[in-house]
């Protein structure tokens, strides 16, 4: 996983050279002879269908002098008019002319065939998540502009049971992070599979759960107790997980939390996990909530000879 300060790097470094591919860097934009700023304000009195200068203003986040400047400047090219609200005619709407919806409709097509160019060299797993990931962090942006301390940054939400596409997401972020930091293969892999599935087909017993911790309804961490496979009223802690953008967030702490206090209802007698004397994050979490080696031994049921660990919390 990346750090915080390599991802800040990386995104200033993207975020300079998207404004200088997309031209913003340039005297004008998108074939026209306006600067940034003004295709900019041409696109939003579009999206909105008309709107005073003083949405402009708020939304394009500029000086209401430099916006004025800009205005004028459009209206005098023809580009824009101002006409009286029907609301309140001491109020003047932004609304393009004809000319100025001839020159947005050209901008669209530039600016659609730019964007279409370069989705053209991803893949479409890629697309989507380019999609999905600047959407994102554009109304970050947004948000740390408008200083919006009374708006709740996105949840994580736990929930429990069984949620469709749970046994491939889960299978995908073991694999993906064993393969990645400890070199498991597909051995390990279709082991978690083959375990989910029958784990899944058993979730309506009482004593076995599941906790999927989710952020806009995607799987980013799960840990589940299975109550029956192990017998002797032991209770057994399994696919403890965790998105690779998840780890040190104090979700793991919240999911183990929901599992222990299932296990204490249950009135188990103890709890049982196996892991590897590589999880040194993991182990100090697991010791937190009062597990305690009780075996080690070199083993290879994951597919690799490594050592193997035993913990246990015993229920008072």
């Amino acid at each position: 996983m990346m750090s915080v300060i390599q991802n800040i790097k990386n995104i200033r470094a993207a975020s300079r050279l998207m404004v200088r591919e997309l031209g913003f860097m340039n005297q004008n934009l998108a074939t026209t002879d306006y600067p940034p700023s003004a295709v900019h304000a041409m696109l939003e009195v579009e999206t909105h269908g008309s709107m005073t200068a003083a949405q402009l203003v708020q939304i394009l986040g500029l000086e209401k002098s430099s916006v004025s400047r800009m205005l004028a400047k459009l209206i005098e090219a023809g580009e824009l008019e101002e006409n009286p609200s029907a609301d309140d005619a001491r109020t003047k709407r932004l609304s393009l002319t004809g000319k100025g919806i001839e020159t947005v409709r050209n901008i669209n097509i530039y600016a659609d065939q730019q964007v279409a160019a370069a989705l053209g060299k991803l893949d479409p797993f890629t697309q989507d998540a380019v999609s999905k990931g600047i959407s994102s962090y554009a109304s970050a942006l947004k948000a740390s502009r408008e200083n919006s301390a009374g708006k709740e940054p996105t949840r994580v939400k736990i929930v429990s049971g069984y949620h469709a596409g749970m046994i491939g997401r889960i299978t995908e972020m073991h694999g993906g992070y064993y393969a990645r930091e400890h070199n498991f293969g597909y051995f390990f892999e279709a082991k978690v599979a083959a375990g989910l599935a029958d784990f899944s087909a058993r979730l309506g017993k009482p004593c076995n759960q599941i906790w999927l911790a989710m952020v806009n309804e995607r799987i980013v961490g799960s840990v589940a107790i299975d109550g029956e496979d192990l017998g002797n009223n032991e209770a057994h802690l399994r696919w403890f997980i965790l998105d690779d953008g998840c780890r040190g967030s104090g979700l793991g702490r919240k999911l183990i939390a929901e599992a222990m206090r299932f296990c204490d209802e249950q009135k188990f007698s103890s709890v049982q996990l196996w892991t590897f004397n590589k999880l040194t994050a993991a182990r100090r979490l697991y010791e937190s909530f009062g597990f305690e080696l009780s075996k080690e031994w070199e083993g290879d049921q994951w597919g690799s000879t490594i050592t193997e660990q035993q913990f246990t919390r015993t229920i008072i």
